[in-house]
């Protein structure tokens, strides 16, 4: 009888209680941290406002840093898992490509991010990315292809391209054409909504 009510007791600590908090987390660089914007109007923000909307009980934290690499998103994994993460929004390798990074470097890179994550207990999201045409057809053809086959191997769900309808449109961008401005951030966001609501509706 006793070993029956420690198994129940183990059981019922297993489980959050219906309602708890879940923590959705974003993980990037520049695109991701709001670079030239408010603190509330980046895509991130955006989604927790439309969480908070719809009555979702979700925590978000943006853990988007300027100028972050694949690299340096693998080396701050330990940290920000120290608080329990349920989904994981990975967008890296803008700045890999933009430094000319062997794609086979970045993969890398991306792949541990998802399995170090995954092997934590988290369902992970992940973000295509692009560069610009001056960077050469055969590099930017192979670096579009790591991110499909990262999501092809690991088995996650794939943004295809975080900018997708905003990059290069100066009317969505400030002036580097770069990065999204206010407009371009609302944009990103109700297309990563489309991406992540029924990732986050399973939970």
């Amino acid at each position: 009888m006793r070993n029956l009510l420690s198994l129940i007791f183990a059981l019922l600590c297993a489980f959050q209680p219906l309602g708890a908090t879940r923590t959705l987390a974003f993980l990037g660089d520049s695109l991701t941290a709001g670079f030239g914007v408010g603190a509330q109007e980046s895509y991130p923000s955006l989604i927790e406002a439309r969480l908070k909307a719809k009555g979702m009980d979700w925590r978000v934290i943006n853990a988007g840093i300027s100028g972050d690499t694949t690299a340096g998103g693998l080396r701050r994994l330990d940290f920000l898992f120290k608080q329990k993460i349920d989904v994981l929004f990975v967008c890296l390798g803008a700045n890999d490509g933009f430094r000319g990074f062997p794609v086979i470097e970045v993969e890398k890179n991306l792949q541990a991010i998802v399995h170090q994550a995954k092997a934590k207990g988290a369902v992970v999201v992940m973000a295509g990315v692009q560069i610009p045409e001056n960077y050469g057809t055969d590099y930017r053809k192979s670096f579009s292809a790591i991110f499909p086959r990262v999501a092809r191997k690991e088995k996650i769900t794939l943004m295809p391209f975080l900018l997708e309808g905003v990059a290069m449109r100066p009317e969505l961008n400030q002036p580097d054409l770069i990065h999204p401005n206010v407009t371009g951030h609302r944009i990103v966001a109700e297309n990563v909504w489309k991406v992540l609501e029924p990732v986050l509706a399973k939970h």
